[in-house]
């Protein structure tokens, strides 16, 4: 029965839209601007311990696009889900919630952007594929850095906070 309870566990237990904003502080006089629309658009990746062995990952995006120095639309967007994660060796955990669980999210958050992009009257803005373990380990390397600049040591759990 001992060796039952060292079993891994991972599943999802929901994945769901946190949060959503659109902005269109410029309409309607830019609606009628003519220009190609510059589009610049930010990711993030968190997480923090809801509960023993449970965690809740969030991939946002804010997605900004001007024509000229004016806004025409901003969105910003937090997709999380939550995930039970059990019995994995510490240097297992930080990978599973730092790549595997946003690669589960993101494709909801991409969704909802291009959906309330849509909704607002212009064409979606389809969020690009990520490679998570690449922006994972650059994570670790920047953590690194400032862990070995500062002296403190403490490379530890970059991505967790525990509430």
């Amino acid at each position: 029965m001992a060796e039952q309870d060292l079993t891994p566990v991972f599943q999802i237990q929901r994945v769901y839209l946190k949060d959503m904003s659109l902005e269109q502080p410029n309409s309607p006089q830019i609606l009628l601007e003519q220009g190609q629309p510059q589009v610049d658009i930010n990711l993030g990746v968190g997480a923090e311990g809801v509960a023993e062995g449970v965690f809740e990952v969030s991939v946002t995006a804010t997605v900004t696009t001007k024509v000229g120095d004016k806004t025409l639309f901003l969105v910003e967007a937090k997709q999380s889900g939550i995930f039970e994660i059990r019995n994995l060796p510490d240097d297992q955990l930080q990978p599973v919630i730092g790549i595997a669980c946003p690669g589960i999210v993101y494709p909801y958050l991409r969704a909802s952007v291009a959906d309330i992009i849509t909704r607002a009257g212009f064409p979606p803005v389809h969020l690009t594929e990520v490679n998570f373990q690449a922006m994972y380990e650059a994570q670790q390397q920047q953590q690194g850095a400032v862990a070995n600049g500062n002296g403190n040591g403490n490379g530890g759990s970059p991505i967790i906070t525990t509430a």
